[in-house]
């Protein structure tokens, strides 16, 4: 069915108009902004939805996009087209030990003498779940120490079930493991046929969920984090988007928390409020305790 539809649509004269309407619609559904020099990456993968359903064109596609009975499946559908999600274990490394090393020490030190201690981590644009399983590893290695008596909740999202229904079952391949330390692939992963899989006692720790960090009212329940991980995910908003989900973020975070973005991503002319904190090899952005 794929190949004869391809054939149909490729053999249509091709509407840019069309084409750029789809475009625009995405972005005003999920703040995700494809410049005019990607137009073969989007239309391709427009291409691709229009195939799958057996459409004539780009025309009955936006118009089946833009119906309302219609939009949220078709839209989670097309995400999973759009996204690239290239991740690994322990991505980015120098992160990962500020986090352990200096992020967590310093919260646990400023709710030390709470009744109830608690510290929550949320990895937004979580892909196929290595960040958020490198950070229960993580929290795991100080349960006996620094978290000791503490409860520890991870919340992991994405816009494509296509990678969330990866990141539940924990299943990679050496790819995604390239950069993890031995002691902690031994300890936390199961080696089969050439699959590591995360194992329970780390993966009962993550509630794993379907998030548009661009929709204004799921992001109104995501409250009273201590640490974001939202790293390689702001490369897809324009401007006007990034300040957006970075307002989401700032709403999120409780004072004092943390705000950890893609080493080539900056908040320089988004927002101002973050104050920056350099760690070696790297940099962190905290809500300060002074805003």
């Amino acid at each position: 069915m794929a190949e004869a539809c391809a054939s149909i649509v490729d053999d249509k004269g091709l509407s840019m108009d069309d084409v750029l309407r789809i475009r625009d619609l995405v972005y005003q559904e999920t703040g995700m902004y494809f410049p005019d020099d990607k137009q073969y990456y989007f239309e391709s993968r427009f291409k691709r939805r229009i195939n799958a359903l057996g459409m004539r064109d780009f025309r009955e596609y936006y118009s089946y996009l833009s119906r309302a009975g219609n939009k949220r499946d078709e839209f989670l559908k097309l995400m999973n087209e759009l996204t690239i999600n290239e991740t690994s274990f322990f991505r980015n490394k120098p992160h990962f030990k500020a986090l352990k090393d200096f992020v967590i020490s310093e919260i646990a030190e400023k709710k030390k003498d709470r009744a109830v201690k608690k510290i929550r981590f949320w990895s937004a644009g979580c892909s196929s779940g290595e960040e958020a399983y490198t950070i229960a590893m993580i929290t795991s290695e100080l349960k006996h120490t620094l978290l000791q008596g503490w409860m520890v909740e991870i919340v992991a999202t994405d816009i494509s079930e296509r990678v969330l229904s990866i990141a539940r079952k924990g299943e990679y391949k050496q790819y995604a493991v390239k950069s993890m330390p031995d002691e902690y692939k031994e300890k936390y992963l199961e080696l089969n046929n050439g699959v590591y899989r995360v194992k329970d006692t780390i993966r009962n720790n993550i509630k794993f969920s379907n998030l548009n960090l661009n929709n204004d009212m799921s992001m109104l329940f995501m409250k009273g984090f201590d640490v974001v991980f939202c790293k390689n995910v702001l490369i897809y908003f324009d401007l006007a988007s990034k300040k957006r989900v970075i307002q989401h973020f700032f709403n999120s975070l409780s004072v004092g928390g943390y705000l950890f973005i893609g080493f080539s991503e900056s908040l320089f002319g988004v927002d101002n409020r973050f104050k920056l904190i350099h760690f070696p090899g790297g940099m962190v952005y905290r809500k300060d305790i002074h805003i």
